[in-house]
């Protein structure tokens, strides 16, 4: 007998976010609204709120636009029961709950060229301020002293200045203060050293760099694995003339570590514009002779502001049409999902976790096999894809997808098969006998193989009937009126798969609506 077919809702296969509403909580330049409101978007501009305010009104929001003064902690995010996206006008996102954000499914961004030039001047503003006490002999001047003797500095021509992060301010850094003469050597765990060679920074380790270097500038994310990066065990390893530069992220330079050095001789001096406490209590650092202080400016200049705000706007509006975004935090796979050859790899994963969800007999672990050069690079994706829709009764989506698997047990097991030549993607069910094969072509998803047995190529679109029976097909129609065949006449998308009869039964029927 065939049982009633699975009646699913159409699964959405678009990037395209719904941001009807969005909060700016924090002060940004004016044509940040201006961009939203000219798409559509209703804007509530609301800064200085307390805590207790934020998590009142952030429920009535699908997007919220910050800066470095709102908290975005785990309770305002869990608050936001609504929330889409959070968006960061600036680099650094240390002030948002980045893994509370990833549980509730909720993509955090900020805007990673907005202040590039900014920070990167403020930099050398800074690396030149320290190596002439450039400050110092400015309060002295305005003290009535005349310390010329006293204020003795170095050149930085022929100097080594080591840069630790050599994204696009490090790299910045770099081209600049190359005009000044100086060697840059630099060290990021995420770049190649052929690639920081294209911008004339010699590549090492940071045991090999600690020694070498004149002046270190740091331009990291903080992070655990960047809280405090330089740090007691460090000042040994340099030069006791070695100067310290942070206008990145408090936290990075160990504030206490870097005092004691200094005091002790075995730091020269220091150029923080960041702190782990802003603005600082402790005023230890902020008074020391051998250090040069700003508040916070590297990216305080008017074109940075404009920048910044225009391009977190700008990243709004393009979420809700399905475009490219760019600094996507929480979820970077997703950076892949907006090309078009991304796109279809997508829409493969979804299209098969849906299938999955609707075939299999329980909720269990996956193993997934690629093959082929092309799918290696969409593997994150992939996976996040099948999971968000085959969890998605579990509150799964593309950006927690990972996580949620995680929480209800379900594991993931890949292998790259890297000696065929066609992409493919193998998914199976630990302890189910599914076996969904599929790839992509010509940018659409194909299911080539189901329960074992070959079926081509059958494009995922539309309605796909799986039939498992040993009946003759004039039964099968016979038994199908009115479930499947009013479909193909009606919608004219309907594809019928017939396998042969599943273990136990005389036939199933599963009708899978996949938009």
């Amino acid at each position: 007998r065939i049982g009633p077919p699975h009646n699913i809702d159409a699964i959405r296969f678009s990037m395209a976010l719904k941001l009807t509403k969005v909060l700016i909580s924090d002060s940004v330049d004016a044509s940040c609204r201006q961009i939203l409101e000219q798409s559509g978007i209703q804007v509530d501009y609301k800064t200085n709120l307390t805590k207790e305010e934020l998590l009142t009104a952030i429920k009535d929001y699908d997007g919220l636009i910050v800066r470095s003064a709102t908290k975005v902690t785990g309770d305002v995010i869990r608050a936001g029961t609504n929330l889409k996206l959070i968006g960061r006008a600036g680099t650094g996102v240390d002030n948002i709950d980045a893994d509370a954000a990833t549980a509730q499914g909720v993509i955090v961004l900020n805007t990673p060229s907005g202040n590039t030039i900014s920070a990167a001047e403020h930099t050398c503003g800074m690396i030149c301020a320290l190596a002439r006490n450039t400050a110092q002999g400015h309060a002295s001047m305005k003290a009535g002293k005349w310390d010329r003797n006293k204020l003795m500095g170095v050149e930085l021509h022929g100097k080594v200045l080591g840069i630790v992060g050599l994204g696009r301010i490090g790299r910045e850094v770099a081209t600049r203060m190359q005009a000044f003469g100086m060697k840059t050597v630099g060290y990021d765990p995420l770049i190649p050293g052929t690639f920081a060679a294209k911008f004339g920074i010699e590549f090492m380790e940071l045991e090999q760099l600690w020694p070498i270097v004149d002046f270190i500038t740091v331009h990291t994310p903080l992070m655990p694995s960047t809280q405090g990066l330089i740090n007691k065990t460090v000042f040994p390893k340099c030069k006791p003339s070695v100067r310290i530069v942070n206008v990145a992220r408090g936290g990075i330079v160990d504030e206490e570590d870097l005092l004691d050095a200094l005091n002790k001789g075995s730091c020269a001096g220091a150029a923080l514009d960041v702190f782990t406490e802003e603005p600082p209590t402790d005023r230890r650092l902020v008074n020391h002779d051998k250090v040069v202080v700003t508040p916070h400016l590297g990216a305080s200049t008017a074109e940075a502001q404009v920048k910044v705000a225009q391009e977190v706007a700008q990243a709004f509006v393009d979420a809700t049409k399905g475009k490219p975004l760019m600094g996507i935090v929480n979820a970077t796979y997703l950076s892949n999902a907006f090309t078009p050859e991304g796109k279809a790899w997508l829409e493969l994963g979804q299209r098969l976790g849906h299938m999955v969800l609707n075939l299999a007999q329980k909720v269990a672990d996956i193993t997934l096999t690629l093959s082929g050069p092309t799918s290696k690079p969409y593997q994150d994706l992939l996976q996040a894809a099948i999971l968000s829709e085959y969890l998605a009764p579990q509150g799964a989506n593309l950006v927690n997808a990972m996580a949620v698997a995680s929480k209800v047990g379900v594991g993931v097991a890949i292998t790259m098969v890297t000696h065929e030549e066609d992409n493919k993607v193998e998914l199976t069910i630990k302890g189910d006998h599914i076996g969904l094969h599929g790839t992509v072509l010509g940018g659409k998803p194909f299911l080539t193989g189901i329960y074992g047995e070959e079926v081509g190529f059958v494009e995922l679109r539309g309605t796909l009937a799986v039939l498992r029976s040993q009946l003759e097909m004039a039964a099968i129609m016979s038994q199908l009126n009115g479930v499947v065949l009013e479909d193909v006449y009606r919608r004219g998308n309907v594809t019928l798969l017939r396998l042969g009869s599943p273990p136990h039964r005389t036939s199933e029927l599963y009708k899978i609506v996949l938009g």
